[in-house]
């Protein structure tokens, strides 16, 4: 279960949604999609087209050339004593080839999209049915949705528990704008909602049933709408992966000479850890995303170096402010504005 916290305008993790599904549909898996904002056959209408191996490779090689002729003209601003330092690298690590590549320029063709079995759930179509499962003082959308993700599960074949008549495959799930107002839940418009355990019900009963399929499922949540932060911790708590984005657009960050590479930062609450008495700890810490023409990247983030000779010192000054606002990885900077600290 992933956990996904929307940036202020949800641009951004509409793309990670996105890109979810898409991977879904080029791995031959099967798709679920469920809305209370957006039909689902306009979210499958949009998804990214993927890009083949010659493709990525060439897209790859135009930026490398950009690179390499970036970090010649860097090379000669570098002082001779920091040439021999090991080289920043900005992506996490990663030693085998994960997942596909997607070009954000261009749409998937139809052709792909239909060549997986996909489901759907629209909200504002299911209203007229009346829901047949236990309610438990839940959401009466909630339940719908919960009965519908059940059946599907059941009905394709998708049960862990059952011996399996065909060949084995992998559901997935995604569920847009989870607790927003449109699913008829008021968590997001009062510090004291009436139906606060709503939201709480619906996640334990979805784990149970992702705990006993063969399914993966991403929600989208609009965070930073929700007042009382005890049920964000308590969904926090039911998730295995809980993942913000936090959008520069609208903030003081967006004009901030520090972040002028970015677009927003990536904060990682929690790590799944299934079978395991100890939380998995990412090897670092800050993480940043930006958008650019054809792909979405998430990068380590780091301070700029400081290659010019005419900066004065107000500029520098606040270049030692606005490091204050990021978190414990770069924290020497934030320790002293004078000089640094380590």
């Amino acid at each position: 279960l992933v956990f996904t916290e929307e940036d202020k305008y949800g641009l951004y993790s509409n793309l990670l949604f996105k890109y979810f599904l898409a991977e879904g549909i080029v791995c031959g898996h099967d798709l679920f999609v469920a809305s209370a904002k957006e039909h689902p056959d306009n979210i499958l209408k949009e998804l990214p087209a993927p890009l083949l191996d010659d493709a990525y490779g060439k897209e790859l090689g135009d930026e490398a050339a950009a690179a390499k002729s970036e970090d010649f003209q860097d090379s000669m601003k570098i002082a001779w004593r920091y040439q021999n330092l090991p080289k920043m690298e900005t992506s996490p690590t990663t030693y085998t080839k994960f997942g596909h590549y997607y070009d954000l320029s261009k749409k998937m063709s139809p052709e792909l999209c239909q060549s997986v079995k996909w489901h759907s759930f629209y909200l504002h179509e299911e209203l007229s049915s009346e829901p047949t499962m236990k309610t438990c003082n839940m959401n009466s959308s909630y339940t719908r949705l919960l009965q519908s993700i059940q059946r599907i599960i059941s009905q394709e074949g998708f049960d862990g528990s059952d011996p399996q008549k065909k060949q084995r495959n992998v559901l997935r799930i995604g569920i847009q704008s989870l607790g927003s107002i449109l699913w008829g839940d008021d968590i997001c418009c009062s510090d004291t909602p009436e139906d606060i355990h709503s939201l709480t019900k619906f996640l334990y009963v979805l784990r149970g049933l992702l705990r006993k399929s063969l399914s993966a499922c991403i929600i989208t949540v609009p965070a930073h709408l929700i007042q009382n932060k005890a049920i964000m911790e308590r969904v926090t708590n039911l998730s295995d992966m809980v993942v913000g984005l936090e959008s520069f657009i609208g903030s003081e960050r967006e004009t901030n000479p520090l972040y002028k590479d970015y677009h927003g930062l990536v904060h990682v609450h929690q790590i799944p850890r299934l079978n395991s008495l100890i939380c998995d700890v990412s090897d670092t810490k800050d993480l940043a995303f930006r958008l650019k023409r054809k792909l979405f990247t998430i990068e380590r983030l780091h301070l700029p170096p400081d290659l010019s000779d005419t900066v004065s010192r107000a500029s520098k000054q606040d270049l030692a402010e606005s490091a204050k606002l990021l978190s414990s990885g770069c924290g020497a900077m934030a320790i002293g504005k004078k000089h640094l600290d380590f």
